[in-house]
């Protein structure tokens, strides 16, 4: 039957990490599509001339106000985008997959039809628009990630590889700016995004489950419609998946464990308050804070590193997508050295009679540590203003951003029980959100009493990137207390 089913199974993880290099992060080419946007005068009427310091025209237009509104936008949506991963969460958790799919299919198709119909008149629909591609978006992810479990041993490197073809999407917006520049209008561009929502729905129904793809994964398992299972034995196979994993499930308890023995998990609460948890929130807002603060205000920085130069903040838009796309190939390095570490002090563990759960932990601290040495690098060559020095800076960026959010699920599945997985993902994820609120302030304090000189808002965002290495040196720190136990009994 696995043999049979194999086919299947692949067409499934193919098809999900199309759509997930498709559709799902496209947001965050929002750069590429600002571009498109100030070419069909978005929020031109905001513009004013600009004067010289004696009061004389100089013959270009200050444009603070509409890049204030385009950047507005970006905050609204990337906030969005992790703020309802707990509600989305949720709505997968009770409703399973089907009922989430068509939520997300919905939501996706109703703002790819807005952006087609809006014009320079009605632009503020823009802020409706977007946070719907972004919820959409998110739920393509969160609906395919458990795709992972019908591969087993490769669980870790499959989600890692959707979450970097999440990020890779966003050059979708880079082909829409091409082909615009070639004359195919932003509004047959996004109609033919929405036409692409039958193959989402017909992906749904065919290659999908109705509930959810359980893990351990059930001898004989089958799902899609083509299965033959009723909703009532696809429950009964998600129960006996229930029973394995209980059977197999090692929890870490946050006290101190004694040896020998085996503590009943703590409370969701008790997770959400303890140290691993608040420096993990940490962690992931501060170099998400960096990631979207860089992407939402890139074009305004291109456009004063080239002094409004058109044609060369076209290319430096285009470059920065490029690289953007190569998040797919970078993402599942990450999984790949955490499979290959968890392993590795497993094992250890095995000849010293070390914690397992304690040696799979120290597996993610090398992962954490590189996404923060990632993230420092692009902060510091973010902070030049120098533009021949942007490329370093967007690949560095892509590589960072392609780390984190891989890293971020990894640990959560290595940190804390699995029963608590889905409410501490979407917590954290909701609480970074919160952060990345700061990101429009920011920019509106470099717009406005800093003159365009982001120098001492790089300096402070540069030393909390620093505050980062804490979080992988106080969890290795705790997995060696850990394994030493068994030492001093």
């Amino acid at each position: 039957m696995q043999g049979r089913s194999l086919p299947f199974r692949v067409a499934t993880l193919v098809t999900g990490l199309l759509e997930c290099l498709g559709f799902a992060g496209v947001l965050f080419g929002w750069t590429s599509l600002v571009f498109v946007f100030k070419e069909q005068h978005y929020f031109e009427e905001l513009c004013e001339p600009d004067a010289g310091p004696l009061g004389n025209a100089t013959g270009l237009d200050d444009c603070r106000a509409r890049d204030e509104q385009f950047s507005l936008i970006f905050t609204l949506a990337s906030f969005m985008n992790n703020f309802m991963t707990f509600p989305t969460g949720y709505i997968f958790d009770r409703f399973q997959t089907t009922v989430a799919r068509l939520i997300a299919i919905f939501l996706y198709t109703s703002a790819t039809l807005t952006i087609a119909f809006t014009s320079a008149d009605s632009a503020v629909l823009l802020f409706l628009a977007m946070p719907m591609l972004a919820v959409g978006g998110i739920l393509f992810l969160i609906t395919n990630l458990q795709i992972g479990n019908l591969f087993g041993k490769h669980r870790s490197t499959i989600i890692t590889m959707y979450n970097g073809a999440f990020d890779s999407s966003s050059a979708v917006f880079l082909v829409i700016k091409l082909l615009y520049e070639q004359g195919i209008t932003i509004k047959a561009s996004f109609i033919f995004i929405s036409i692409c929502s039958v193959w989402h729905v017909g992906r749904t129904l065919l290659l999908m489950p109705r509930g959810h793809i359980p893990y351990p994964l059930p001898a004989d398992y089958r799902y899609g419609l083509c299965s033959g299972d009723s909703p009532q034995e696809e429950d009964k196979k998600a129960a006996e998946s229930k029973k394995l994993e209980l059977q197999s499930k090692e929890f870490i308890s946050p006290k101190k464990e004694t040896p020998g023995e085996q503590q009943a998990p703590g409370s969701f609460w008790s997770y959400v308050f303890s140290q691993r948890f608040t420096w993990h929130v940490v962690w992931l807002s501060v170099i998400q804070l960096w990631h979207y603060l860089f992407i939402g205000t890139l074009n305004s920085l291109l456009n004063n590193l080239a002094s409004k130069d058109s044609a060369l903040v076209s290319t430096y838009t285009n470059a920065f997508a490029v690289t953007q796309f190569f998040g797919v190939l970078c993402a599942p390095w990450n999984g790949l050295l955490m499979d290959r570490l968890k392993h590795k002090y497993q094992e250890e563990a095995k000849k010293t009679g070390a914690p397992a759960k304690a040696a799979a932990l120290r597996a993610a601290v090398p992962s954490l540590a590189l996404t923060s040495l990632l993230c420092l690098g692009f902060a510091v060559c973010a902070s030049m203003p120098v533009l021949p020095l942007q490329g370093a800076t967007f690949v560095l960026q892509v590589t960072s951003r392609s780390f984190l959010y891989g890293s971020n699920a990894a640990f959560l599945t290595l940190a804390f029980p699995s029963e608590h997985f889905g409410k501490l993902f979407g917590l954290v994820m909701a609480l970074s959100a919160l952060v990345s609120l700061l990101q429009f302030p920011l920019f509106t304090l470099v717009k406005g009493p800093l003159q365009d000189d982001p120098l001492y808002v790089n300096l402070i965002l540069v030393l909390l990137t620093l505050l980062t290495f804490l979080h992988p040196f106080l969890v290795d720190r705790e997995c060696q207390r850990k394994e030493k136990l068994p030492e001093a009994a």
